[in-house]
């Protein structure tokens, strides 16, 4: 697919003026980096850092039943308290992966789901095939939404001067906000490890808030860096860490699964794998040696292979870093195995996730 072809956020043109190198991100054209990989995981982890984050999806869900049908189709316990949000996964009924997403409570009858930009299609025609026996009406509004993350220790600080009420916003909830003339959603959730807001706007104001935050000195960052500090805080990557063929067990995501709420895709699965416990499960693995583990590297207990690797980079923080699905007989923290990169084998060791733990 060329350049041309490819879907483009409303920050593409300010992206490309700031010096991003841009690529295919799932059909979309987004910057990979602008100063570098480096320099971007250093403003984020000692600074603030921004990401354009305008490909991810806005679905609304609203209704007397709005509640009670995301209650259905999440596995983990949404909140119907106005304001607060909660991560969780969307399955099929085999229990598996659809999409990982953030369900905030507008109000007890009107909920925004932030969903991933590539499941956008899918996970809405999934919402409406459930929503069928429900008193709800869903609505996929992603199309008319930009989306700007602002991500590390001064994030707050940083969006706080253009938006005050960023200081009282507790952690994963949202709040309804006047920017630049136009409405939108702030929420304080993130990915990378740091403290984060997100800032929702129009389309057409989506810019304003951009050069507003480039001229405090936000450095501007790409899905290079995205990639390694999601990884090395312990997030997954959708489609790739997880997709249809795993569930939140095998995942590392047991959390998000509130087997005692009532019935809710999925459970009648989940309960039988929790009961009978899983065969491989997502684990942590950090080089003892030189090298970059990438996604596909097999992974080898002794002269066996148990593995492969599903995310892999050079972590500036632990050098060569990975998580990947290990028989879950090996996957024990402190066990060495070795990884397959570019047809040699390199010693790593397993261990518990995240490789960050946040100052959040």
């Amino acid at each position: 697919m060329t350049q041309s072809n490819l879907q483009k956020t409303p920050l593409c043109a300010a992206c490309e003026a700031a010096g991003g190198k841009m690529v295919d991100f799932h059909g979309w054209l987004l910057p990979v980096q602008f100063e570098g990989i480096l320099a971007e995981h250093k403003a984020v982890r000692e600074a603030a850092g921004m990401f354009d984050v305008s490909h991810m999806g806005q679905i609304f869900v609203e209704g007397k039943d709005a509640w009670p049908f995301l209650q259905y189709i999440n596995c983990n316990n949404i909140k119907n308290e106005p304001g607060a949000g909660v991560y969780s996964h969307i399955l099929t009924e085999k229990g598996t992966i659809i999409d990982d997403a953030i369900s905030f409570c507008l109000t007890p009858e009107k909920f925004l789901v932030v969903v991933n930009a590539a499941c956008i299609a899918e996970d809405f025609a999934w919402f409406e095939k459930q929503a069928a026996r429900f008193d709800v009406a869903v609505r996929n509004e992603s199309a008319r939404w930009a989306m700007l993350a602002v991500q590390g220790p001064q994030a707050v600080e940083q969006v706080s001067k253009l938006l005050p009420q960023a200081h009282s916003l507790a952690r994963f909830h949202i709040t309804e906000i006047e920017l630049f003339g136009a409405k939108g959603y702030l929420t304080r959730t993130g990915y990378t490890g740091e403290d984060g807001v997100e800032i929702m706007l129009p389309n057409d104001r989506i810019e304003l808030l951009w050069n507003a935050l480039l001229k405090q000195g936000v450095k501007p960052c790409g899905l290079g860096a995205r990639d390694v500090l999601r990884l090395e805080a312990g997030y997954l990557l959708n489609g790739a860490d997880a997709d249809q063929t795993r569930t939140p067990y095998e995942a590392g995501c047991g959390w998000v699964v509130k087997l005692a709420k009532e019935n809710f895709v999925g459970k009648d699965a989940l309960a039988a794998q929790k009961a009978q416990g899983v065969k491989e499960k997502l684990t942590g693995f950090v080089l003892q040696g030189p090298g970059v583990p990438r996604a596909g590297c097999k992974v080898f207990v002794g002269a066996e292979e148990k593995g492969v690797l599903t995310s892999g980079t050079y972590s500036p923080l632990f050098k060569g870093i990975a998580v990947g699905y290990l028989a879950a007989d090996a996957a024990v923290a402190g066990n060495e195995v070795e990884l397959e990169i570019h047809g040699k084998r390199v010693k790593a060791q397993v261990v518990k996730t995240p490789f960050y733990k946040n100052r959040v």
